[in-house]
């Protein structure tokens, strides 16, 4: 295996959506992706109401979230790498007769022109990789995202209670084998590292939460883009 100046692997880091398209494709796996957040939907009527209309899922997975956006009124896209996943959101997207721009890609080159988006959301998705594939998603935030326009997503926390379990293939990147939904590369972050890689975005709100699992902790975020 290779190694870098670091000493730490050069594996491919971007590799999570092998996993999650396995899972979406039997209906046990899709059960706990069904419900959307409800701080998303909140904030999403928010923007909605403040009179923001193009709204990005990225990391869609089934589509709980692109969904509700659609349900709300946004010219909404959704884009995911996993086949299985978009082919379930087109399914229910028809059946609810919802339109939603569907597209297989990666976080790291999004299929969009500059400045296309009021709205993105990212939710439990940007952080499945090393720091460079994290950097790089998020500058594909900014760039599809107008002047103004806003952002909400979350990221691992250094007080999860997997941080620092596994194989550590990049700074603060680890593979933890043991568990079946870690056995792809998670970055984490503490709150300054977050703030700095959220640079070209003002804050406006930064909290760390516990999900379904004891010490689960994840950052939730919101953020502007600078104009």
């Amino acid at each position: 295996m290779a190694t870098n100046s670091d000493g730490m692997s050069s594996e491919r880091t971007d590799t999570a959506h092998h996993h999650w398209d396995k899972l979406w494709q039997v209906d046990e796996g899709r059960a706990d992706w069904l419900e959307p957040d409800p701080d998303v939907v909140a904030f999403a009527k928010s923007r909605f109401d403040a009179g923001d209309r193009r709204a990005l899922d990225l990391g869609c997975g089934v589509g709980r979230h692109a969904l509700a956006f659609a349900a709300i009124g946004f010219e909404t896209a959704a884009i995911d790498a996993s086949p299985s996943g978009l082919e379930e959101l087109g399914n229910t997207a028809s059946a609810r007769r919802l339109n939603i721009d569907c597209r297989q890609a990666e976080m790291t080159a999004l299929p969009y022109d500059d400045e296309s988006f009021d709205y993105v959301l990212s939710f439990n998705v940007i952080y499945h990789g090393d720091p460079t594939v994290v950097q790089r998603a998020i500058a594909e935030i900014a760039r599809v995202l107008k002047p103004g326009g806003h952002y909400q997503g979350t990221m691992l926390s250094k007080r999860n209670r997997n941080f620092g379990l596994g194989r550590e293939i990049a700074p603060d990147t680890f593979i933890n084998e043991d568990e079946s939904d870690k056995a792809h590369p998670h970055f984490y972050c503490d709150a300054a590292g977050l703030i700095g890689l959220f640079g070209s975005f003002e804050l406006l709100s930064l909290e760390d939460r516990v999900h379904k699992k004891p010490d689960s902790w994840h950052w939730h975020l919101k953020a502007e883009r600078a104009a």
